[in-house]
């Protein structure tokens, strides 16, 4: 591409409409005055530590990319091939122009969760970032990832609200049992009939319980939690069957497992 001034990027940025994602684009910043700060950067150094640091040969798809941040970081990681899709055409235009100054070969294509079969083709990690409270159908999304995209690691991050405490649940109750229903660990999904934070697209905001509980259901074991809101999950078998028992949650205190996740995504180990 032809090499841009700094102030026909900055007017270039400013053309395609506010931007979500905070990119710094040969020193320019596409949203300077994010009510979150730099985001999503200050995210993801809280759970970089995690992804694998080498992606040679392992192929990325980017659910939700927005204004294209991770979908850059993947291919930074030198990931061999990294295909971004939203359903919102502005965010597809800064995605694009901002791994063209990047100089970032990556595919964006204009699709929606739902709309992953036709992809056809599984890949190594799935990235599902902030895209779930957006969701009308979120457990459809979830077992259409499983279903149709991830091959071994899915990274998963979604805004929480809440308790952050997490109880054991039980496998059956009996049906006058109710007050584990009131308890603040057991998983809730809450529902936004109108508008949050002004945005009429929030419509589900689980709390920790039901985030990880989702997530067990659609068949992912949470390998890592590294951030409050960010689980690293492998592709497992769908607890289907009636009296399954699900895997132990991890310990949030654990080390890194970066690299022993980039052993495993290599060896195609599902251990």
């Amino acid at each position: 591409m032809t090499n841009l001034t700094t102030d026909q990027i900055r007017a270039r940025v400013a053309a395609l409409g506010d931007w979500f994602h905070n990119i710094d684009l040969n020193g320019v910043s596409t949203a300077p005055d994010h009510f979150l700060h730099d985001y999503p950067n200050v995210k993801w150094r809280r759970f970089a530590h995690a992804v694998p640091q080498d992606l040679s040969g392992l192929t990325v798809l980017d659910i939700g990319c927005n204004g294209g941040f991770y979908s850059i970081e993947m291919k930074r990681r030198g990931a061999e091939r990294v295909v971004g899709i939203d359903f919102d055409d502005r965010y597809l235009a800064q995605a694009r122009f901002a791994a063209e100054v990047t100089r970032q070969d990556i595919e964006f294509r204009k699709l929606s969760v739902y709309d992953l079969a036709l992809l056809g083709e599984r890949f190594d990690v799935v990235l599902f970032m902030g895209v779930l409270y957006h969701l009308r159908h979120p457990l459809l999304a979830l077992d259409l990832i499983h279903e149709h995209a991830a091959r071994d690691l899915m990274i998963f991050q979604s805004m929480q609200r809440g308790s952050e405490t997490v109880e054991p649940v039980g496998i059956d109750y009996d049906f006058r049992q109710q007050d584990h229903f009131n308890a603040p660990g057991y998983p809730k999904l809450h529902f936004i009939e109108h508008q949050y934070s002004g945005d009429w697209t929030n419509w589900w905001v689980p709390n920790a319980a039901c985030a990880e509980a989702m997530l067990r259901s659609a068949g992912f074991r949470i390998v890592e939690h590294p951030e409050q809101e960010v689980y690293v999950c492998r592709r497992a078998a769908r607890p289907t069957e009636a009296g399954a028992v699900y895997p132990a949650r991890p310990s949030t205190a654990a080390p890194s497992t970066g690299q022993a996740l980039e052993n495993h995504v290599r060896t195609g180990s599902q251990g």
